[in-house]
């Protein structure tokens, strides 16, 4: 055994490297798909973004847990990870609006976590050797045999349709009587709010206060929704939420938007996932990176116009598949030059891989959501 406390834990990769450390949070064993955010800030909103549904995320930051955890900044109603991987946690919490401490909270919440370990090796790693699986232990009556064992039966994220565990059960509503409202930052708003159907991947709580904000008026739809569905509201528009897997392996979401394509009369707007579905329905591909883009900082442009962006994906767009003379790409990552965000020609469809409502992140893409509504706005003129 090498367990030398009851507050020893281990981090065991796929590929047999493995990481001594201390347990925090809950107790037990969990395997997943490790994977490293280069964030500062937003501990609490990535720990709680279905898009990390399943996931084991390691905090290349050196210490988290500063600010506690409070009721206001959470992505979803529970954390979506299965794991939480660092390199030293606070035990103090120092901010006004903390309600509890962030291990308690985890322990709470039942999600295991490891630290005391050299993050910045594990992240090292897999950067060289791509993302691996990985499982946390903080249970002695495993051997690392066992443990390795179990890891080696973790499913590949590639087919993975995990959209079917995060997205709502049943439609539900969200509206400027909600606490987070019209934005009086944001100038010449149409106070009649806009009609936008959001289909459910796993939407962020931000994403929809950003729409709020904007004008809008949403009705989230499930995944599985159809086109009878979405049309039987009427909407002015239809937005494509994140969320976590593989786009390709999602199947009704990649068929609803191929009707709306095909139905060509509302503005599409997709974020991350959505953005991906978009793509495929539009004829291309994607594949999966060999270790994500995960962090606060990622510079997205083309043309010398730049934006910093907050990111959360595994998997991108292929350019060569997509179709040159229907589909533009708008912005490259230019760390790496994958598809960033894309338009179609002459139509209302658009999407960017990237998170523009910033929880946590910079404001730099706050206009993608501006954009959208005046895609409504310019339908509305023409209707009318």
């Amino acid at each position: 055994m090498f367990f030398d406390t009851d507050s020893s834990a281990i981090l065991l990769l796929e590929d047999g490297t493995c990481f001594e450390g201390v347990s925090f949070g809950a107790k037990g064993t969990i395997s997943g798909e490790v994977v490293f955010n280069t964030g500062m800030t937003g501990y609490q909103e990535v720990i709680t973004d279905p898009s990390y549904y399943g996931q084991i995320i390691t905090f290349s930051y050196p210490e988290i847990g500063n600010t506690g955890v409070n009721s206001e900044d959470n992505e979803s109603s529970h954390p979506s990870v299965k794991g939480v991987i660092a390199r030293q946690i606070s035990k103090t919490s120092s901010n006004w609006r903390h309600e509890v401490s962030f291990e308690k909270w985890l322990k709470d919440e039942n999600v295991v976590g490891i630290h005391g370990i050299d993050t910045r090796a594990l992240v090292r790693h897999l950067r060289e050797s791509g993302t691996l699986n990985g499982i946390i232990s903080s249970d002695s009556n495993y051997s690392i045999k066992e443990l390795f064992s179990l890891v080696k039966k973790s499913p590949s994220m590639n087919g993975l349709n995990l959209v079917e565990q995060v997205t709502t059960k049943s439609s539900f509503k969200v509206n400027s009587t909600c606490p987070v409202s019209f934005d009086k930052r944001i100038k010449n708003i149409q106070r009649i709010p806009y009609n936008v159907v959001a289909i459910d991947f796993g939407i962020k709580q931000s994403i929809l206060d950003r729409l709020v904000a904007h004008g809008c008026e949403v009705t989230v739809l499930p995944a599985n929704t159809s086109i009878s569905d979405v049309l039987a509201l009427s909407p002015e528009g239809v937005f494509l939420s994140n969320g976590p897997g593989d786009p390709s392996a999602v199947d009704s979401g990649i068929n609803l938007a191929k009707d709306l394509i095909e139905y060509n009369k509302l503005p599409i707007f997709g974020i991350c996932l959505g953005h991906q579905i978009l793509g495929l329905a539009l004829g291309g591909k994607t594949f999966k990176l060999s270790y994500g883009h995960r962090g606060l900082n990622h510079p997205c442009g083309l043309n010398g116009k730049v934006e910093i962006t907050s990111q959360n994906h595994g998997f991108a767009l292929n350019s060569e598949s997509l179709d040159s003379e229907k589909i533009q790409i708008t912005r490259l990552n230019l760390n790496d030059q994958t598809v960033a965000a894309i338009s179609v020609i002459d139509r209302p469809f658009f999407g960017v891989q990237y998170h523009p409502e910033a929880s946590p992140g910079p404001h730099d893409a706050d206009h993608h959501f501006n954009h959208f509504v005046t895609l409504i706005e310019e339908r509305r003129r023409i209707v009318d």
